[in-house]
């Protein structure tokens, strides 16, 4: 069984009917309500991760099922960059690129490695120390803490991360 595509924009919209179409799932599959609720975990955390990760999100989410075995998919595009491959690909449960799974495949992740920028920026002319002291200068926020990560791959059985060019695929695989 393949449910409806949810789209998911950054404001929020389709975050609720993406949790509403989980539910539905569970319901059909007549799993218990600790199960239920390990499935609403995985949906929140794998969308809540992607949005941390890229800042800004418009993606599509579907679920899948094949007896107990539920398949959640989450697609988006983002600007890639070398922090967010790293965010992403360390969210996996292997640690790699499931798209680099053949010759072309690794051939290709190597050059999309290569060709990706640093998302540091160091303006020659004014030294840190000054920087760190002027006014209106916005302020980073601190390091993502990784919360999302550790729950989802906590409460799932397994986690894919797909990537070429700036198309994300990520996959959480939950059996009941």
């Amino acid at each position: 069984m393949k449910s409806d595509v949810i789209m998911i924009e950054n404001n929020g919209n389709g975050f609720k009917d993406a949790l509403v179409q989980t539910e539905k799932t569970a319901q059909f599959l007549s799993i218990g309500p600790k199960d239920q609720l390990h499935l609403r975990l995985c949906t929140e955390e794998m969308l809540s991760l992607a949005r941390s990760i890229t800042g800004e999100m418009k993606a599509s989410f579907w679920l899948e099922s094949e007896g107990r075995q539920i398949t959640l998919h989450m697609t988006t595009e983002t600007i890639m960059d070398k922090e967010k491959r790293e965010a992403f690909i360390s969210s996996s449960t292997k640690g790699e690129n499931d798209a680099a799974n053949s010759f072309l495949g690794r051939l290709r992740d190597a050059f999309e490695k290569a060709m990706l920028s640093d998302d540091e920026y160091y303006n020659d002319d004014i030294p840190y120390d000054v920087l760190d002291d002027m006014v209106n200068r916005s302020i980073e926020l601190s390091e993502w803490d990784k919360y999302e990560q550790s729950i989802l791959r906590r409460v799932a059985d397994e986690v894919k991360i797909s990537i070429v060019g700036k198309k994300v695929h990520m996959t959480v695989y939950k059996s009941f």
